[in-house]
């Protein structure tokens, strides 16, 4: 039985090893053309959006001029900016409020700060347009546009109401283009372009042909708008060159290597085998925080590298934790396998109280702070939550595997000098 266990442990663990191997090489080099599919998967350095600071571009804060401004309005005026700036054809574009009037924008690989400005700030427009071409309505003749589900089929649909002048107009229009469309712009961009299905004489109709109801909040909300609710005015505009960004990351890449490597080095020589094994829970820990952020579209910038350097230490400190407390009760006299269980079990406390004192400052900066505070505390708190898990979890599993099929059956592995008899 004895033996059939130790094969099994022996299987688990070579699995393991063999599986991080590869994917940490996928991760790093990425895979073509699978199985002649043409379908490819990203290494890392690809899949994971980089921020401005890593590849340059315009950063723009603005701010609210108007006064007692209530939550919906600056969420609107967010959505309305939001669409401004994709017409300028960047993706990846970050429009987050700061504080409470505030709002950044951030536009990875345009160096044009005034052509930003100028886009942003402009009233803009929006427009009810007949099939003829002419103007119908304006944004001032909308009283309001609400998204909702259609209760008979269930289907996405936009609810609006006009006031008294905008009715009149729009029962006028109804009237001449019935089966025919009538497209709603913002400046100069469709919205949707809906089919007069019949004659509306009280100002009160609805849209059909979102996609799905966040589509259709997103255009009620700029219905109902009709342009930028609240006045803004740039206060801080920073360019970031195309050449700073370009050096920052492959110098970024390089020193996170080197110190990666030089923790991983320290654990391997200072604990033996079971830094061996620590390591491998750190490279599965660093695999699993980069495929983290690629599957939440997390955007990386260099706040984002610092936090994410200074989890790798704290996953470290874990294992430091766990280690140390099991080569005391290997000394007080306990066995391998005795040690491993109750030294994981009083390391634990320590563990979680530092991690979550580190979580509850990484929410304080996230709510408090600016956008690269923002992104440092968000990599830290997914790190921190991250490490504890190959800590807690798979640290403690694999040395449990490696007693199993004798890695750890002396002491002298743990650099402990008496032997468990």
């Amino acid at each position: 039985m004895k033996n059939n266990n130790t094969g099994k442990s022996a299987l688990i663990f070579i699995i393991f090893v063999l599986l991080i191997g590869f994917i940490a090489y996928v991760g790093s080099y990425g895979v073509g053309n699978i199985f002649g599919s043409g379908y490819r998967i990203k290494p890392f350095s690809e899949a994971i959006k980089r921020g401005l600071d890593l590849q340059g571009g315009v950063s723009l804060v603005e701010e609210i001029q108007d006064e007692n401004v209530d939550n919906d309005t600056i969420e609107r005026t967010i959505e309305l900016l939001s669409m401004r700036i994709n017409k300028l054809g960047v993706s990846e574009t970050v429009v987050t409020r700061e504080g409470q009037k505030r709002i950044r924008i951030e536009i990875p690989g345009v160096y044009n700060a005034k052509e930003v400005i100028d886009t942003v700030g402009k009233t803009g427009e929006l427009k009810f347009v007949g099939p003829d071409e002419k103007v119908i309505l304006t944004g001032k003749d909308v009283k309001n546009a609400v998204a909702q589900l259609n209760s008979d089929t269930n289907q996405p649909i936009i609810s609006f109401e006009l006031n008294d002048e905008g009715t009149k107009k729009f029962a006028e229009a109804t009237k001449k283009f019935i089966g025919q469309p009538i497209a709603i712009y913002m400046d100069e961009e469709m919205l949707t372009n809906p089919t007069v299905n019949s004659i509306i004489p009280n100002g009160k109709g609805m849209i059909e042909g979102s996609k799905s109801l966040e589509e259709a909040k997103r255009q009620a909300s700029i219905i109902k708008s009709g342009a930028l609710p609240v006045v803004v005015k740039p206060v801080e505009v920073k360019t970031v060159g195309a050449t700073l960004g370009a050096n920052a990351l492959p110098l970024s890449i390089k020193a996170g290597a080197i110190g990666v490597g030089l923790v991983l080095l320290f654990m391997l020589l200072y604990y033996r085998v079971p830094g061996f094994i620590s390591d491998i829970a750190l490279v599965f820990y660093i695999i699993l925080l980069l495929g983290t952020f690629v599957a939440i579209e997390a955007t990386l910038t260099l706040s984002g590298i610092a936090g994410f350097l200074l989890t790798v230490g704290m996953a470290v400190d874990a294992n430091v934790l766990i280690f140390e407390r099991i080569k005391e009760e290997l000394r007080s006299g306990r066995s391998v396998r005795a040690a491993v269980d109750t030294g994981f079990h009083n390391a634990l406390s320590s563990i979680m109280d530092s991690n979550i004192t580190t979580i509850i400052s990484g929410l304080v900066l996230y709510n408090l702070g600016s956008g690269a505070v923002k992104g440092f505390a968000l990599t830290l708190m997914i790190g921190v939550i991250l490490s504890m898990f190959t800590a807690i979890v798979v640290t403690k599993h694999l040395l449990k595997l490696a007693v199993n099929i004798g890695l750890l059956k002396n002491l002298s592995a743990f650099g402990v000098k008496r032997r468990v008899e």
